[in-house]
């Protein structure tokens, strides 16, 4: 089976713990804590036809955050063909191999994929492990969905060995036929296996990390799925370099205050830009732990701003230079921090503005400056964007 054991184990689990805490706006639901006649869909009695087992309820929530008009009837097919061709079936931990579709297809959730990303994340597995077949799956879902499964399930066999990262691409491109969609199933895939490592030996744990490092999160970056590969760092971090991690930790947890800098630069920036009657949210964005470790390094002694930077969010392009202008204007401005991504996108497609200001009492942050719409490509890139076949001949 494709997915891995889950036990506490102090570096990764930690890392799991600490990269939850310290992201904010976005919840991530336990699957582990959810009872096992919730996990199995189990009611009180029948359930209505148009209500999903209580098991992907959390699912069809997220969904519906980001695709308010999605049929959730497929769904729940979906999870009821997964659920009784894993039934049996449990990961090293002893938990229900169902627990493992369903958080991969919840991460995929949040971040915005589409109705058949999802289904197929639900089934990823099924032909792999089970005696589902892959003409099963395409006479109950259709194509496209046994497409994205066939696709997943000649990834899970690809040879990463000691292979170049170009090579490696070039392997992974030809078994998805260029369907980014399989591979951000891919990534989520990763991501909860690399949370639940902990019953692995430790050079067993090594060298998933490693693969994760090499493969997966240049993976991720070029498919710009920010919020995956930072949180896929962090773990990798923990198990390879533990110490460092460890160290990391303490200094973040020796400066409890430290976003108190930043939450004044933050208000400092809201009235500026109220004033000038711009329209803008202004977030504080806590650095993950491997951000905070590059920075330690390159700079030395932290001071609070280091921890984190600013986030400005505003509804049009042209928004995003009024907010630059009115930065430069009010503040003083580290010219060498400045880049245009919006001009110039990323080969991924990430748009911001970068700059770094100065405030009065000499506090340097950083200040990214987006629209919503960036700010969602940015944290899902290609799964923000749904089927990518859409439109085309």
């Amino acid at each position: 089976m494709s997915a891995e054991a889950t036990n506490p184990v102090s570096a990764a689990d930690a890392a799991v713990t600490d990269a939850t805490a310290r992201r904010r706006g976005r919840a991530r639901i336990d699957l582990r804590r959810i009872g096992r006649a919730a996990l199995l869909g189990a009611t009180a009695g029948p359930a209505p036809r148009d209500r999903l087992p209580d098991a992907i309820s959390h699912v069809a929530e997220a969904h519906r955050a980001h695709h308010p008009d999605a049929d959730l009837g497929v769904l729940r097919r979906a999870y009821v063909l997964a659920e009784s061709s894993h039934r049996g079936q449990f990961r090293k931990s002893g938990e229900p191999y169902i627990t493992h579709p369903l958080a991969v297809t919840l991460i995929l959730a949040e971040l915005g994929a589409e109705t058949t990303t999802l289904t197929a994340s639900l089934l990823h597995d099924t032909v792999e492990d089970t005696d589902v077949t892959l003409d099963q799956v395409r006479r109950e879902f259709g194509e496209e969905v046994a497409y994205l499964v066939d696709g997943v399930t000649k990834v899970e066999k690809i040879d990463y060995g000691a292979a170049a990262e170009p090579e490696t691409f070039r392997k992974m491109l030809v078994a998805t036929g260029n369907d980014v969609r399989v591979m951000s199933i891919k990534l989520a895939d990763r991501l909860h296996n690399m949370r639940t490592l902990g019953v692995m030996r430790p050079e067993k744990q090594a060298r998933i990390a490693k693969v994760t490092r090499d493969v997966l999160i240049p993976l991720a970056e070029r498919l710009g799925v920010q919020a995956l590969k930072t949180e896929l760092e962090d773990l990798v971090f923990a198990i390879l370099h533990p110490e460092e991690y460890e160290a990391t930790r303490a200094l973040i947890a020796d400066n409890p205050r430290a976003g108190d800098a930043l939450d004044a630069v933050a208000a400092q920036v809201s009235t500026v830009l109220r004033e000038a009657d711009i329209g803008a949210e202004v977030l504080v964005r806590p650095r993950h732990f491997v951000s905070v470790h590059r920075v330690r390094l390159k700079r030395g002694e932290l001071r609070g701003c280091d921890f984190g930077r600013l986030l400005v969010l505003v509804a049009e392009d042209a928004d995003c230079y009024a907010v630059l202008g009115e930065l430069h204007t009010c503040f003083t401005p580290v010219i060498s921090e400045f880049k245009d991504f919006i001009a110039a996108p990323k080969f991924n497609l990430y748009q911001s503005l970068h700059t770094a200001v100065a405030a009065p009492d000499g506090a340097v942050a950083e200040v990214l400056i987006r629209t919503h719409r960036m700010h969602t490509v940015a944290e899902a890139g290609v799964v923000a964007l749904g089927n990518p076949h859409v439109g085309q001949e």
